[in-house]
């Protein structure tokens, strides 16, 4: 969305925002559960003709962003598509986060909070409402993920205790140990777009 104002997660502040080209990369460092996380973003771009860049980002993965516009139903009309790509590409044990960005523009939806729920449900996804143009509830949406996939993971673990199996089974799945440091979880977002593409916050 060139031209337009974005709340960036990384750096905590409203900027000018052009679309995405190829993968953007950035990370960031937060709390669960008492524990620091240090969260890989990648950023896959939304146009068709980077689909195939994207998927190659999945496999490493243990979290994705699935984002729809909520005032463009062609962009909810092709969650399937991605959701396909992200299970046939992508780690077994993928979480993924169905986010319905631009819950600002309420008036011009055109997909129901129920029919994300409804198709989140379906597929076994989190789900979560957002505004990446007023921030709301776009930092909740990588604590809710960085949670689900800390439990999932069963993280709270001593990492000091881990045996090398332990470490061999969570780099499997996309966490990155290292000695007494914290886990390195790597979370890629992903947009639906009405080209049927991938993008991110």
């Amino acid at each position: 969305m060139a031209g337009h104002n974005n709340y960036d997660y990384l750096f905590k502040e409203y900027l000018p925002t052009e679309t995405t080209i190829g993968i953007e990369f950035g990370s960031q460092i937060v709390q669960v559960h008492g524990r620091k996380l240090k969260l890989q973003i990648w950023d896959t771009a939304g146009q068709e003709s980077f689909r195939s860049i994207s998927r190659a980002y999945y496999r490493g993965a243990i979290g994705c962003l699935l984002v729809y516009d909520i005032t463009r139903r062609e962009t909810f009309q092709h969650l399937m598509s991605w959701l396909d790509d992200v299970h046939q590409h992508g780690n077994d044990r993928v979480k993924t986060l169905l986010i319905a960005n631009k819950c600002d523009l309420e008036s011009k939806r055109q997909v129901t909070q129920e029919e994300g729920q409804a198709f989140a449900k379906k597929h076994g996804l989190l789900y979560l409402e957002t505004s990446a143009k007023t921030g709301f509830q776009v930092e909740q949406a990588f604590l809710l993920l960085a949670n689900t996939i800390f439990n999932s993971l069963d993280l709270a673990r001593d990492v000091s205790q881990l045996s090398d199996a332990d470490i061999k089974q969570l780099e499997q799945h996309g966490v990155k140990v290292g000695p007494r440091r914290p886990a390195v979880v790597v979370a890629p977002s992903v947009q639906s777009t009405q080209a049927g593409s991938a993008c991110c916050t």
